[in-house]
Protein backbone atom coordinates (compact mmCIF):
# COMPACT_ATOMS: atom_id res chain seq x y z
CA UNK A 1 0.00 0.00 0.00
CA UNK A 2 1.22 3.32 -0.88
CA UNK A 3 1.76 6.82 1.02
CA UNK A 4 -1.13 8.54 -0.63
CA UNK A 5 -3.42 5.91 0.93
CA UNK A 6 -1.98 6.00 4.14
CA UNK A 7 -2.60 9.63 4.06
CA UNK A 8 -6.13 9.40 3.24
CA UNK A 9 -6.61 6.57 5.94
CA UNK A 10 -5.28 8.64 8.68
CA UNK A 11 -6.42 12.78 8.47
CA UNK A 12 -4.35 14.83 10.47
CA UNK A 13 -5.93 15.65 13.91
CA UNK A 14 -4.27 19.39 13.33
CA UNK A 15 -6.86 19.81 10.63
CA UNK A 16 -9.29 18.57 12.17
CA UNK A 17 -9.00 20.95 15.29
CA UNK A 18 -9.19 23.54 13.02
CA UNK A 19 -12.29 22.82 11.41
CA UNK A 20 -15.47 23.92 13.46
CA UNK A 21 -17.51 21.52 14.83
CA UNK A 22 -21.54 20.65 14.28
CA UNK A 23 -23.35 23.58 15.44
CA UNK A 24 -21.04 25.82 15.64
CA UNK A 25 -21.29 29.39 15.10
CA UNK A 26 -18.73 30.49 12.15
CA UNK A 27 -15.92 33.28 12.39
CA UNK A 28 -18.13 35.53 10.78
CA UNK A 29 -21.00 35.49 12.74
CA UNK A 30 -19.09 35.42 16.06
CA UNK A 31 -17.41 38.80 15.32
CA UNK A 32 -20.99 40.05 14.51
CA UNK A 33 -22.38 39.26 17.81
CA UNK A 34 -19.14 40.68 19.79
CA UNK A 35 -19.01 43.44 17.93
CA UNK A 36 -21.33 46.30 19.16
CA UNK A 37 -23.47 48.50 16.67
CA UNK A 38 -21.84 51.73 16.17
CA UNK A 39 -24.57 54.63 17.27
CA UNK A 40 -25.12 57.92 15.10
CA UNK A 41 -23.48 60.90 16.29
CA UNK A 42 -25.47 63.45 18.24
CA UNK A 43 -26.84 66.21 16.67
CA UNK A 44 -26.22 69.72 18.38
CA UNK A 45 -29.01 71.55 20.08
CA UNK A 46 -28.82 74.81 17.80
CA UNK A 47 -30.71 78.08 19.78
CA UNK A 48 -31.58 81.21 18.23
CA UNK A 49 -30.53 84.76 19.83
CA UNK A 50 -33.93 85.43 21.68
CA UNK A 51 -34.02 82.34 23.44
CA UNK A 52 -30.14 82.70 24.47
CA UNK A 53 -30.88 85.80 25.58
CA UNK A 54 -33.73 84.65 27.47
CA UNK A 55 -31.55 82.06 29.46
CA UNK A 56 -29.47 84.65 30.35
CA UNK A 57 -31.76 86.85 31.58
CA UNK A 58 -32.82 83.94 33.98
CA UNK A 59 -29.57 83.50 35.44
CA UNK A 60 -29.04 86.57 36.11
CA UNK A 61 -32.52 86.96 37.84
CA UNK A 62 -31.76 84.11 39.71
CA UNK A 63 -28.40 85.19 40.75
CA UNK A 64 -29.37 88.50 42.21
CA UNK A 65 -32.29 87.01 44.44
CA UNK A 66 -29.46 84.51 45.59
CA UNK A 67 -27.41 87.75 46.68
CA UNK A 68 -30.56 89.19 48.23
CA UNK A 69 -31.20 86.67 50.55
CA UNK A 70 -27.95 85.92 51.34
CA UNK A 71 -27.26 90.25 52.15
CA UNK A 72 -30.85 89.58 53.91
CA UNK A 73 -29.74 86.64 55.97
CA UNK A 74 -26.49 88.18 56.91
CA UNK A 75 -28.28 91.68 58.33
CA UNK A 76 -30.53 89.66 60.30
CA UNK A 77 -27.79 87.44 61.80
CA UNK A 78 -26.12 90.69 62.55
CA UNK A 79 -29.17 92.77 63.78
CA UNK A 80 -29.98 89.73 65.93
CA UNK A 81 -26.31 90.09 67.27
CA UNK A 82 -26.99 93.53 68.17
CA UNK A 83 -29.91 93.05 69.50
CA UNK A 84 -28.60 90.33 71.77
CA UNK A 85 -25.33 92.77 72.93
CA UNK A 86 -27.55 94.96 73.79
CA UNK A 87 -29.99 93.20 75.80
CA UNK A 88 -27.37 91.82 77.69
CA UNK A 89 -25.43 95.11 78.74
CA UNK A 90 -28.75 96.80 79.28
CA UNK A 91 -30.55 93.94 81.40
CA UNK A 92 -29.70 95.14 84.77
CA UNK A 93 -30.76 99.12 83.97
CA UNK A 94 -34.34 99.03 86.02
CA UNK A 95 -32.63 96.95 88.39
CA UNK A 96 -29.53 99.61 88.72
CA UNK A 97 -31.64 102.77 88.62
CA UNK A 98 -33.09 101.49 92.03
CA UNK A 99 -30.21 100.79 93.44
CA UNK A 100 -28.54 104.52 92.78
CA UNK A 101 -31.25 105.67 95.38
CA UNK A 102 -29.66 103.64 98.06
CA UNK A 103 -26.03 104.66 96.90
CA UNK A 104 -27.77 108.29 97.41
CA UNK A 105 -29.17 107.27 100.95
CA UNK A 106 -25.48 105.72 102.15
CA UNK A 107 -23.70 109.02 100.93
CA UNK A 108 -26.21 110.81 102.91
CA UNK A 109 -25.48 108.96 105.96
CA UNK A 110 -22.10 109.21 105.62
CA UNK A 111 -21.99 113.10 105.32
CA UNK A 112 -24.32 113.55 108.09
CA UNK A 113 -22.02 112.26 110.85
CA UNK A 114 -18.86 114.81 111.09
CA UNK A 115 -15.94 113.56 112.29
CA UNK A 116 -15.60 114.91 115.44
CA UNK A 117 -18.72 112.74 116.37
CA UNK A 118 -17.67 109.65 115.04
CA UNK A 119 -14.04 110.33 117.40
CA UNK A 120 -16.04 111.09 120.35
CA UNK A 121 -18.61 108.02 119.72
CA UNK A 122 -16.67 104.50 118.96
CA UNK A 123 -19.72 102.87 118.79
CA UNK A 124 -20.98 105.21 115.74
CA UNK A 125 -17.46 105.21 114.48
CA UNK A 126 -17.91 101.34 113.84
CA UNK A 127 -21.53 102.01 112.11
CA UNK A 128 -19.91 104.64 110.36
CA UNK A 129 -16.96 101.90 108.58
CA UNK A 130 -20.30 99.74 108.08
CA UNK A 131 -21.25 102.03 106.18
CA UNK A 132 -18.52 103.40 104.27
CA UNK A 133 -17.69 99.34 103.42
CA UNK A 134 -21.38 98.89 101.86
CA UNK A 135 -21.69 101.94 100.05
CA UNK A 136 -17.47 100.62 98.67
CA UNK A 137 -19.14 97.01 98.29
CA UNK A 138 -22.27 98.65 95.94
CA UNK A 139 -19.15 100.95 93.69
CA UNK A 140 -17.83 97.39 93.10
CA UNK A 141 -20.71 96.04 91.51
CA UNK A 142 -22.01 99.40 89.79
CA UNK A 143 -18.48 99.11 87.91
CA UNK A 144 -18.99 95.37 87.63
CA UNK A 145 -22.31 96.31 85.73
CA UNK A 146 -21.24 99.33 84.00
CA UNK A 147 -22.80 101.86 86.12
CA UNK A 148 -20.47 105.08 86.32
CA UNK A 149 -21.41 108.26 88.02
CA UNK A 150 -21.02 111.15 86.08
CA UNK A 151 -18.61 113.61 86.42
CA UNK A 152 -20.38 117.02 86.68
CA UNK A 153 -18.83 119.22 89.00
CA UNK A 154 -17.10 122.01 86.97
CA UNK A 155 -18.00 121.01 83.47
CA UNK A 156 -20.34 122.95 81.20
CA UNK A 157 -23.94 122.30 81.91
CA UNK A 158 -25.07 119.50 78.93
CA UNK A 159 -28.93 119.13 78.74
CA UNK A 160 -28.19 115.37 78.03
CA UNK A 161 -26.51 114.65 81.22
CA UNK A 162 -27.82 117.58 83.52
CA UNK A 163 -31.28 118.98 85.29
CA UNK A 164 -30.77 122.44 86.37
CA UNK A 165 -32.28 123.20 89.78
CA UNK A 166 -31.07 126.39 90.04
CA UNK A 167 -28.69 129.23 89.43
CA UNK A 168 -26.01 131.01 91.40
CA UNK A 169 -24.65 134.80 90.83
CA UNK A 170 -21.12 135.35 91.53
CA UNK A 171 -19.62 132.23 91.48
CA UNK A 172 -16.47 133.50 89.27
CA UNK A 173 -17.41 131.19 86.76
CA UNK A 174 -18.57 130.95 82.78
CA UNK A 175 -22.01 131.18 82.53
CA UNK A 176 -23.63 127.45 82.21
CA UNK A 177 -21.04 125.98 84.37
CA UNK A 178 -21.89 123.37 86.72
CA UNK A 179 -21.17 124.64 90.60
CA UNK A 180 -23.15 122.17 92.79
CA UNK A 181 -24.17 118.67 92.43
CA UNK A 182 -27.32 118.13 94.26
CA UNK A 183 -27.99 114.60 92.87
CA UNK A 184 -25.66 112.62 91.30
CA UNK A 185 -26.12 111.68 87.81
CA UNK A 186 -25.28 108.14 86.38
CA UNK A 187 -25.00 106.17 82.93
CA UNK A 188 -24.76 102.46 81.82
CA UNK A 189 -21.96 101.64 79.75
CA UNK A 190 -23.39 104.93 77.23
CA UNK A 191 -26.59 105.21 77.84
CA UNK A 192 -27.81 107.99 80.50
CA UNK A 193 -29.68 106.35 83.37
CA UNK A 194 -30.18 109.23 85.68
CA UNK A 195 -29.63 112.60 84.93
CA UNK A 196 -27.74 114.58 87.50
CA UNK A 197 -29.62 117.67 89.19
CA UNK A 198 -27.31 120.40 89.20
CA UNK A 199 -26.53 124.26 90.07
CA UNK A 200 -24.69 126.27 87.30
CA UNK A 201 -22.97 129.55 87.42
CA UNK A 202 -25.61 132.46 86.04
CA UNK A 203 -24.95 134.97 83.39
CA UNK A 204 -24.31 138.74 84.32
CA UNK A 205 -26.75 141.73 84.45
CA UNK A 206 -28.42 142.04 81.29
CA UNK A 207 -27.31 138.40 79.68
CA UNK A 208 -30.77 136.27 80.47
CA UNK A 209 -30.68 133.13 82.26
CA UNK A 210 -28.90 130.20 80.95
CA UNK A 211 -30.79 127.88 78.12
CA UNK A 212 -31.05 124.94 79.86
CA UNK A 213 -33.26 123.28 77.17
CA UNK A 214 -31.76 120.31 74.92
Amino acid sequence: MNADSNTSKNPDPRDAATQPGPGAPSPEAAAGETAPASEPPAEPVSLDDDRVAQLEGEVAGLKDQLLRAVAETENVRRRGEREREETSRYAVARFAKELVGVADNLQRALTAVPAEARAADEALNNLMVGVEATERQLASAFDKFGVKKLDSLGKAFDPNFHQVVMEVEATGKAAGTVVQVLQEGYVIHDRLLREAMVAVAKQGDGQGHVDTTA
